[in-house]
């Protein structure tokens, strides 16, 4: 793998978008970013959970399973993500109720475990690894905060009725994710 930490970080963000190029995490995106307020926690929470989850699953796909364990890595890494979702919503909930109630959302998160999945499938090493899962985690937080704050601009112009709700929400995010794919050439790793 020629690409650095940084250019894989990039990539994950723009070109390579977890949501907006491999679809993965639409619900709790689509659920989450009605507020504002709402879209900066549980995009925080996907980047922490992304970022932490991958650390974790390369360390025990490349350390505990092996070669010998290999066919495990799936059942692994479900295991490995709840486990931190569930020990991080139970420290941090007791500050900040708003965590118990996202932890589902970041736990469900299909991004989550399409991240490690993706780390393993392209080989990353331990630092490529956490760059792509900061990078996949920042990029679907970018992406809520934008929806977000679109569907506040939506709320006060005159959407035809049958596009109201999620037929627009979905057709705003096309139209991301082709924006998105305007960035190729700044920053394409595979």
């Amino acid at each position: 793998m020629n690409a650095s930490a940084f250019g894989i970080f990039v990539a994950a963000v723009l070109t390579n978008n977890i949501l907006l190029s491999n679809y993965l995490g639409v619900c709790p995106f689509l659920a989450g970013s009605r507020r504002m307020g709402t879209a900066w926690a549980l995009g925080l929470a996907v980047t922490v959970v992304t970022t932490c989850t991958v650390a974790i699953n390369h360390a025990v796909y490349h350390r505990l399973l092996g070669a010998d364990l290999e066919y495990l890595h799936l059942m692994a890494f479900v295991v490995v993500i709840v486990g931190f979702v569930q020990a991080g919503g139970a420290i941090l909930g007791r500050r900040w109720p708003i965590v118990r109630t996202l932890a589902p959302m970041a736990t469900v998160n299909c991004a989550v475990l399409g991240v490690s999945l993706l780390a393993v499938i392209h080989q990353y090493d331990f630092a490529r690894a956490v760059a792509f899962g900061f990078g996949a985690g920042a990029g679907w937080a970018m992406a809520i905060l934008l929806m977000a704050g679109l569907q506040g601009k939506m709320s006060y112009s005159d959407v035809p009725r049958p596009f109201r709700g999620l037929a627009i929400a979905l057709i705003v995010t096309g139209l991301m994710a082709m924006a998105m794919a305007g960035f190729v050439g700044l920053a394409s790793v595979e």
